[in-house]
């Protein structure tokens, strides 16, 4: 699919009044013809509004018109035009978040064959990277073209976090994620040069893997004891880095030393977490995250016959396997989300399929935003859950029993703030984190998962789907599936 935008420049004329709508024409000197293949109705509906309500033109004459041989022909038929221009939708977002038409960059031209790239080049243009530094400008997939080089920079985070050094792990998980949004595979090191976030570590890993096969410092890291144990115990529902460092420090380096400990207290969430360990340790499959739907959705709809159920996380961006499943319930009138989350915890018990429960009741107050702290979980109400799930195979003679122990997570969050749970609970954690970056440095305004607001108008921006948040920062939209930064 490619988004472009054919923007001209119209000879000087006198003003007339704009008889599309009753909004005015601000910039009378450029006109819009927004072209996308596959677009729906109600989004070019939408893009066409809000260029009109920023004082745009905006011409309807290539809204059919499918490929870039159709687009640049019509360009012929603008006889009264000069400084066409077949751009990206960046260069409209970007506008539309400016509230006037932005000067035309190289960047914003689109770039294929049938585009004359002589419009496209400038004497002064300087060679640029065509990866953009933030993650939510970027379209990343599941197609990862270079794990070789991400597993190594993902074992080198994961260390550096189970350590406490927050920093330069997150250094090394944007070098992995810059990696992962690229379209091939690297071949040679000169390839890296211009990419954004790769810092002097990333690229000696990078060209000691290219040399080598491997690292030498990865398989030191995966090799330390320190590390296995770490990854072992965090591995636990409810044991974070904290505890399990505490643990490695006591000498304690096995789930039967930890477990024969009197010393060791657990709490309810990591004595559920060691017995229901080989279940909830093995990755849920896609089939299970549907049968957990169906089964929500059953208890939901029993409880509030208007509500409806999504699936967010890692499933919702197209991956086939998750380490539990997330769950986003939308109540149609505002405060059943207060009540729905205890109903739904009762009917599973009634089942007798609720094996684990951690009810979090809202502490949302909206006077309390906005807030330049982002936390890293929000306030909405929501329970942590391990549910039985029905074995679509055989009893599992073994274990005596019919069904598998799942991680379940269940958010609530109130209707006008749905839109911003939905886009928070589905990740990915680099993406949100960059979006959020994003909005705060280059659009001024501040992002998290219950609103967005923005800082020179001091109003919170109201959203109704995800595409409105992306229009509010001018950011073109990206779907789930191209969220896995």
């Amino acid at each position: 699919m490619f988004p472009t935008a054919l923007l001209t420049r119209k000879r000087r004329r006198p003003e007339v009044a704009f008889v599309g709508g009753r909004e005015e024409v601000k910039f009378r000197d450029v006109r819009l013809f927004l072209v996308e293949r596959r677009m729906g109705k109600s989004r070019r509906n939408f893009l066409s509004n809000l260029a009109r309500s920023k004082g745009f033109c905006v011409d309807d004459a290539l809204r059919y018109t499918q490929s870039f041989s159709k687009v640049l022909k019509a360009q012929d038929g603008f006889r009264e035009t000069h400084d066409k221009h077949v751009l990206h939708i960046s260069w409209f977002t970007e506008s539309m978040s400016a509230g006037r038409p932005v000067p035309v960059e190289i960047r914003h031209y689109i770039q294929n064959p049938a585009v004359d790239q002589r419009s496209c080049t400038h004497p002064s243009a300087k060679p640029e990277s065509a990866v953009s530094p933030y993650a939510c400008q970027r379209r990343t997939t599941l197609d990862n073209h270079n794990k070789i080089f991400t597993d190594a920079l993902e074992v080198l985070a994961e260390n550096l976090e189970l350590s406490g050094n927050q920093g330069p792990s997150l250094a090394f998980r944007k070098a992995a994620s810059v990696l992962k949004s690229l379209p091939a595979a690297l071949r040679r090191q000169e390839e890296t040069q211009h990419l954004p976030c790769l810092g002097e570590h990333s690229r000696a890993i990078i060209e000691e893997i290219s040399e080598c096969g491997s690292s030498s410092r990865v398989e030191e890291i995966l090799n330390d004891e320190r590390y296995r144990t770490m990854k072992l115990f965090s591995s636990v529902f409810g044991v974070g880095p904290k505890t399990a460092e505490n643990w490695f420090c006591r000498g304690l380096r096995t789930f039967e030393q930890v477990l024969s400990e009197p010393s060791v207290r657990l709490n309810r969430m990591q004595t559920a977490g060691f017995l229901f360990y080989e279940d909830i340790s093995k990755p849920v499959s896609r089939t299970e995250a549907s049968a957990l739907k169906i089964i929500v959705e059953e208890a939901v709809i029993c409880v509030n016959p208007s509500a409806t159920v999504s699936i967010t996380g890692g499933f919702r961006r197209g991956k086939e396997f998750g380490h539990d499943v997330d769950f986003i319930i939308k109540t149609p009138e505002a405060g059943q989300e207060d009540v729905i989350l205890p109903a739904v915890i009762k009917r599973f018990k009634s089942q007798n399929i609720l094996l684990y429960s951690d009810l979090q009741e809202s502490t949302f107050d909206l006077r309390k935003l906005p807030t330049h702290c982002f936390d890293a979980m929000d306030h909405f109400g929501k329970c942590f859950l391990i549910m039985k799930l029905k074995h679509e195979q055989e009893m599992d003679a073994r274990a005596g029993k019919d069904w598998k122990a799942v991680r379940v997570d269940l958010v609530a969050p109130p209707l006008e703030r749905f839109t911003y749970a939905l886009l928070g609970w589905t990740g990915s954690t680099l993406f949100l984190r960059d979006l959020r970056r994003f909005a705060r440095l280059e659009r001024g305004k501040l992002l998290d998962n219950h609103a967005l607001y923005d800082k020179a108008t001091n109003t919170f921006l109201p959203a109704n789907t995800e595409e409105d948040i992306f229009a509010h920062l001018g950011l073109e939209y990206i779907e789930p599936w191209q969220r896995n930064a």
